[in-house]
């Protein structure tokens, strides 16, 4: 089983036990987070509590944090996918709000991202830069929590990057449609903007609807066009850092966005004109 269905079922577990013994459930313990993450509340859309650096290379560029591993903790990695003839430095502001956040982001350098080798590569490099005593990545990354994300086509990309074993969930922000769903088992949060004439809202619908045997959410950001939100991040910040923090952080905040009752997105029908979420994401605690 991979790490995130793990997760996902470590936690279904968890709450059914507590619940037969009468004991405050998971989400309730700020203890979840991984050790030395600083908690961000649910402010998701701001700045986190790293100074984010860049490193530019000729097949990658790195947005970590400045102080890698400063209170002993090991920081999650993020493999980012560009949309059709971009590089990373048209989501610059994005991909620093990532590392802010504590991850360490490898964008792969390439303006046709979509069947993710150069996403896949990343993992590789990241790999041998924590392996290396004279990196600063030496002993500071977290290696069991890999998340893929991307826009447009690198939104597809993300997902076809998912099919590697080493990757625990992916993101897709207004994906293109050439990936295949049906070949992975992670989790995956699909954004798609309601005024986005160029990937249809219905394009990703269908794409989330194809994930039901992972757990899938679809969000629809309210009058959000294809380059209005995710080239500097806009809107769509604050969702796709609070799934990375969940399923690679374990947040017990960012749980309680997506999973539950009354989780926060479900009700938000200011900042989001679609919400879903489908059976087996109901399954995951609140």
């Amino acid at each position: 089983m991979r790490k995130s269905l793990q997760l996902f079922a470590n936690a279904v577990a968890a709450v059914a036990l507590c619940a037969t013994l009468g004991l405050a459930g998971p989400a309730g313990t700020a203890a979840a987070e991984t050790p030395g993450i600083p908690s961000v509340g649910h402010d998701w859309a701001s700045a986190g509590p790293y100074t984010p650096t860049v490193s530019i290379g000729l097949v990658h560029t790195l947005y970590y944090p400045r102080q890698l591993g400063a209170r002993g903790e090991k920081h999650p990695v993020v493999i980012w996918g560009n949309g059709t003839g971009v590089l990373p430095g048209a989501y610059t502001s994005l991909l620093r709000h990532y590392a802010s956040h504590g991850f360490i982001v490898v964008a792969a350098n390439t303006p046709a991202s979509n069947f993710a080798i150069t996403m896949r590569s990343g993992i590789d490099l990241i790999e041998s830069k924590a392996a290396n005593p004279s990196s600063v990545f030496f002993g500071k990354v977290d290696l069991e929590h890999i998340g893929a994300v991307g826009h447009s086509q690198g939104g597809s990309a993300a997902i076809n990057a998912a099919i590697d074993d080493r990757v625990d969930t992916a993101v897709a922000i207004q994906p293109g449609p050439l990936n295949d769903v049906d070949l992975i088992d992670e989790p995956v949060l699909y954004l798609a903007g309601q005024a986005d004439a160029i990937v249809w809202p219905a394009i990703v619908r269908a794409m989330y609807e194809d994930a039901d045997h992972v757990p899938a959410e679809y969000l629809e950001l309210r009058g959000a066009t294809h380059f209005g939100t995710a080239i500097t991040g806009g809107d769509m910040r604050g969702p796709s850092t609070a799934w990375l923090r969940y399923w690679l952080l374990d947040d017990p905040n960012a749980r309680t966005e997506f999973f539950g009752a009354n989780c926060g997105y479900c009700t938000d029908t200011q900042q989001f004109s679609d919400f879903d979420r489908n059976d087996l994401a109901l399954q995951v605690p609140g």
